[in-house]
Formats: C-alpha cells, sequence, structure tokens
C-alpha cells in the first residue's frame, strides 16, 4: 500500500518529523479513492475473520516472501509480517530467480487457522498454516509437485469433502487457459487423485486466453470461481457458476475496464462485512508502479455478482474510481493510512517493508554496528568479475522496498568505508531498467556516480551518466519520482542544498513486478564471504525517508 511518511533529514541536529501519508484513500467525506493501496501487492487475496480483513499477495523472487496485510476498514492496511521468510527449496534461491518463486497465493481461514495455498511454477504448489496470522507460520509442505500448476484455490465442502482447483502456466507445463479440479484430503496433506478433472476449458470459450487466478467459492448452492482473463494489461474478470462442483460450469464477464481508465481489473477476491455487504479486491497494472490494489462495491443479481459499476449496454461491471467508504473507519487507527515505507534504523530488526532480491544472509547486514544507521557489508554480488561489472541483476544482497505512491521524494545519508578500489554503495531505482546515485572508491579516494543500466536482464553493460568528485566518504541522497515513473536523482554536501545529478530516469517494471527503491553495497574486488572481518568494506545508512 501506499501511504508511507514524510520525516526530516536525519542528522546530528534533526528528529524525524510526525508521520504524512504519500498516499491516502479515505477521502474523508464518505468516500474513498482507488486504487486502496498504490504499491505492488500483487495477486491480492483477501478474507475476513471477524471483524478484521487480512490480504496475501505474491512476492516472486523477494525474500521474505508473501507478505502479510491487516485491516479494519478494507482502506487502511498494515504489514504485519511475513509467511516466508526464506524461499524453498533454499539452494534454488540463493541468486535472484527474476520473475520466479511465489506467485499468485490463495489465502483461507478453516478448522482454526490460517491457510495460505501457494505455486512455485518451477516446483508445485505449497501449503503453510498458522493459528496467528502474523506468524509463526509452519514450514511449506508440497503438496503437489510439477511444473506449471499455478494459482491454486481450496474449498472445503459441508460434505467433508476438500478440493483443490487450479491453473496451468503454459512457460512450465506447455499450455494454459485451463482450469483443473483434484480432490484433496482435509489436511490437505495429499491429493487424492493423480490427474484431476478440467472443469473450466477457456479454449472453447470465444476470445478467452490466459484463464488462470481462480477463487473458490460456495453460496446458495452454487459453486463459483471467481476468474481472470485476457492477460494483466487488458484482461477482465470472469465469474463461472455450477450447481455440480464437477461442472459443467456457466460462465459470465461481470468486471472489465470498458469506459473507465482502470485498464485490465482482475484477480483478486470477494469478501463480505459482518453485515453482509459485499467487495472485490483486485488489481491493475501499472507499469513501474507494479500491480496496484483496488476495491469495488460488489452485489448479487439473479445469483451472479455484479461488480464496480454496471454498464447497461454491456451488461459488465466497470472499476469505480470513487464510492463510498465499505466501513467506518476506526478513529484510533494511529497510522492513518497504509505500509510504513519510512526507516530511521533505530529498531533491532528491519522494517517489514524491506526486501531481498534473493535468500538473504545474516552477515549481509548489522542494525547494531552502527546505532540508529543500517549497516550494509560490501558484497560481490557476483558468479564472475566480468557479471559484475556489467550490471547489478544478478546481485542479490539488494535490500528493496515497494514504490509507495504515484509522486514521492525519498532521501537517505550514506557514508561509505571502502577498501577496495570501485567499492560502490547507494540508492537504486530497480527493474529490467535501472539507475542509481551513490558513492565509489576511485583511487583511494570517494567519488559520486549517477549509473545507469538499460536492458539488465541481457547483461547490458552499466553506463556512468556522471562522475563528481568528493571531499569525504559522506553524502546525503535524493530521488524525485512523478508520474508515470520519471525519476530524477540529487545529491547534498550538507543535507540542505541538493543539486540535480544526471539525467531523468524513465523507471522500468521487473519480471512481472513493479520497479523497486534499494539500497546496496557492491563490490568488483570484495569477497562475497567477508576475509577481513575486523574491517570489511560496508556502507552505513542513516535512515530512508518518503515525503509527498
Amino acid at each position: 500500500m501506499a501511504l508511507s511518511t514524510a520525516c526530516a533529514i536525519k542528522n546530528q541536529n534533526t528528529q524525524l518529523s510526525p508521520q504524512v501519508p504519500i498516499w491516502e484513500p479515505d477521502l474523508a467525506n464518505g468516500t474513498y479513492q482507488n486504487p486502496i493501496i498504490h504499491a505492488d501487492y500483487s495477486d491480492p487475496d483477501v478474507i475476513r475473520v471477524g471483524a478484521t480483513y487480512y490480504m496475501v499477495s505474491s512476492s516472486f523472487n523477494s525474500a521474505p516472501g508473501l507478505p502479510l496485510l491487516q485491516s479494519s476498514d478494507m482502506l487502511h492496511w498494515q504489514l504485519v509480517g511475513h509467511a516466508l521468510q526464506r524461499l524453498v527449496p533454499p539452494e534454488a534461491f540463493a541468486t535472484p530467480q527474476h520473475g520466479k518463486g511465489v506467485w499468485a497465493p490463495c489465502l483461507r481461514f478453516h478448522d482454526g487457522k490460517f491457510w495460505i495455498f501457494y505455486p512455485d511454477p518451477d516446483f508445485g504448489i505449497y501449503v503453510i498454516t498458522a493459528k496467528n496470522f502474523a506468524g509463526p507460520w509452519s514450514a511449506p509442505h508440497l503438496l503437489a509437485a510439477g511444473k506449471g500448476l499455478i494459482d491454486p484455490t481450496p474449498l472445503w465442502d459441508e460434505d467433508g469433502k476438500a478440493w483443490l482447483l487450479h491453473a496451468w502456466a503454459k512457460s512450465r507445463a506447455g499450455f494454459n487457459n485451463q482450469l483443473t479440479l483434484r480432490q484433496m484430503a482435509t489436511d490437505a496433506s495429499h491429493l487424492l487423485d493423480a490427474n484431476g478433472k478440467v472443469v473450466v476449458d477457456g479454449n472453447t470459450l470465444p476470445g478467452y486466453s490466459t484463464l488462470e487466478g481462480p477463487k473458490f467459492y460456495k453460496r446458495n448452492g452454487y459453486y463459483y470461481i471467481f476468474a481472470p482473463a485476457g492477460g494483466v494489461e487488458n484482461g477482465w474478470q470472469s465469474v463461472f457458476r455450477s450447481k455440480n462442483i464437477a461442472g459443467p460450469y456457466e460462465d459470465k464477464i461481470v468486471l472489465a475496464q470498458g469506459r473507465s481508465r482502470t485498464n485490465g481489473p482482475h484477480q483478486g477476491a470477494w469478501v463480505q462485512t459482518p453485515e453482509g455487504g459485499d467487495w472485490f479486491f483486485h488489481f491493475q497494472d501499472k507499469k513501474a508502479y507494479g500491480r496496484i490494489v483496488h476495491l469495488q462495491p460488489m452485489a448479487w443479481q439473479n445469483d451472479w455478482p455484479v461488480i464496480g459499476l454496471m454498464n447497461a449496454a454491456t451488461g459488465i461491471g466497470e472499476p469505480v474510481q470513487r464510492w463510498r467508504t465499505p466501513v467506518v473507519t476506526i478513529k484510533e487507527i494511529e497510522t492513518h493510512g497504509n505500509p510504513a515505507a519510512t526507516d530511521d534504523f533505530s529498531k533491532a530488526t528491519l522494517g517489514l517493508q524491506w526486501q531481498w532480491n534473493a535468500n538473504w544472509q545474516q552477515d549481509w547486514y548489522s542494525l547494531s554496528a552502527h546505532p540508529d544507521h543500517l549497516r550494509l557489508y560490501t558484497q560481490s554480488h557476483a558468479q564472475t568479475i566480468q557479471t559484475i561489472q556489467t550490471n547489478l541483476w544478478h546481485a542479490p544482497a539488494i535490500l528493496f522496498q515497494k514504490i509507495p505512491a504515484p509522486d514521492f521524494t525519498v532521501e537517505t545519508q550514506l557514508s561509505l568505508h571502502a577498501i577496495n578500489e570501485q567499492d560502490r554503495a547507494g540508492l537504486i531505482l530497480y527493474g529490467m531498467n535501472y539507475a542509481w546515485i551513490g558513492l565509489e572508491r576511485h583511487q583511494g579516494q570517494s567519488q559520486l556516480l549517477v549509473v545507469t543500466c538499460i536492458d539488465a536482464p541481457n547483461n547490458c553493460r552499466e553506463k556512468i551518466d556522471e562522475r563528481i568528485p568528493l571531499t569525504g566518504n559522506a553524502v546525503h541522497l535524493r530521488l524525485r519520482m512523478q508520474q508515470p515513473g520519471l525519476g530524477q536523482f540529487y545529491f547534498s554536501v550538507d543535507g540542505k542544498k541538493f543539486t540535480p545529478a544526471g539525467h531523468p530516469f524513465q523507471a522500468g517494471a521487473g519480471r512481472w513486478v513493479g520497479a523497486k527503491i534499494g539500497l546496496f553495497s557492491a563490490g568488483i574486488n570484495s569477497s562475497a564471504k567477508r576475509q577481513e572481518k575486523d574491517s570489511p568494506s560496508f556502507a552505513d545508512f542513516s535512515h530512508v525517508t518518503f515525503s509527498p
């Protein structure tokens, strides 16, 4: 989500100022605006237990994975943890596996505990459980092994039987556009059939492609499958229903862009309030900003859901930009907003907004070596020297967080303590195209660099856009980002007067994810396992501050 804080730069003379939202869905007049979360919480699934709403989303190669969000009003969400501290199998994710890892999960509450069914398209479908939503969560159990099994959704029926529905990834299985039903043990320990049955075949439906992301529900004797089709940028949301779990299923498109400005509205969750109100969460693909989260009103008509605002001419719902608030906002909510972005590194653990580019190691960083600072120890992030000289696409030890709003400023203060030539550290705007500003040790002195890399996955070489000699080894860095994802770097030696550096840079998406804001400390000649433990190269960051 996108709410963060505006804080003064933390240095010897200043303290962090009160929190100010940089994205606020509640318009404070009885209505809200979409998106409710202007951040890349992709493939959201949401449930309600009691009076509390819970959300999970996909996380791909980032670790920790499976972010856990919680809300009292469906608009303001707080990140309370991650269900998956490291990806499994661990050896497969020691280096960045862009676009792989945790795809669209499904969250359920059954038998007194929370369940997450999540797919890894290269290994199969995993299940984890927890008594408390914030954790701890059980170790992943591989329920169904195989390539191309994605987007699982369970259903425990009234007759005591349990079922699993899932989609297919063509890149691994060789086909897609189909939903397969499997019978499952009630404890989700194993499946009870070998192959299952295709219950919805998008290849037989006119105009359908990439049918995936199903969510299984039951209402008024009907089995419902909410499933998107048509692709993330320009697709739609369909619903299928049948009186028999095995079908045949009727189909109906219930949400599409139509006359709205929200492209590709689909893949999410139906949620009901305690009072019986119906709502639908979904994402919108917004390129560099990732897959941001929207909330639509929902109703039932002739046992079909009506989502958004009905277009009388087409009979299909269209996304709303504004609507009445679903739940009266609780005044006691201290953080009037969404997941935090600012971090002053004053706590014993990293803020929950941070994720690494691969499975992380404890000795990559310290929050105690320099109190109230994040210390990143310089890592050689490459299999070969040639790769690290080329770009940072394969670097696991980059610490990231999601872009939290359409327009914002982020600042940090960096001190580089480098031993080796070309040790560098900085603030990065990261995707398949990326840019960073930071310091590098060059001929025994620190220099400010602005670096860009276009088409990083194809191992393109970084380009130095600007190199500025500095006195000393510390600098204040700033990134100003404005729609449609255009970033401009600045630097300052005193934290007051900032000077533009480099050229405006158009952020690009990652693989299935939006661009990210990150911190790194990398070395061409540094060992991945530090040999000089008493005096390793490192970078200290005193804060990361987001403001409108």
